[in-house]
């Protein structure tokens, strides 16, 4: 999923899903997931700062990829020598996940719900 990085949040949720027709998955304070209601598999977060946001580090990736198993992804990105900028914890909210750098340069979120 991409990750748009906004001031505009309501903005962004209306172009989103007023215009395109995506509808709301996850709504929290600084982060808004939307799905596609004719392909769900298309999605994109929405995020945008905030002093109580429940994922301020959303700000900082350009892509959210959630994997079957994100410790198997963990340990073959280990074992390659890719470069892990955050390693892998539990968040509160329900995922596990670490921060990988692509090839281009962009932060990576590579997840799995618990």
């Amino acid at each position: 999923m991409p990750v748009i990085k906004t001031r505009r949040p309501a903005d962004a949720r209306e172009f989103y899903e007023g215009f395109l027709g995506f509808r709301v998955a996850m709504h929290e304070d600084g982060v808004l997931m939307l799905a596609s209601t004719s392909t769900p598999t298309t999605q994109l977060i929405v995020a945008w700062p905030s002093a109580t946001a429940v994922d301020p580090e959303m700000l900082s990736v350009d892509l959210s990829i959630e994997v079957a198993d994100v410790d198997a992804a963990y340990a073959i990105a280990r074992a390659r020598g890719l470069d892990i900028v955050r390693e892998l914890r539990d968040e509160p909210w329900g995922i596990r996940r670490f921060f990988i750098r692509d090839a281009s340069g962009h932060k990576i979120n590579i997840a799995s719900h618990l």
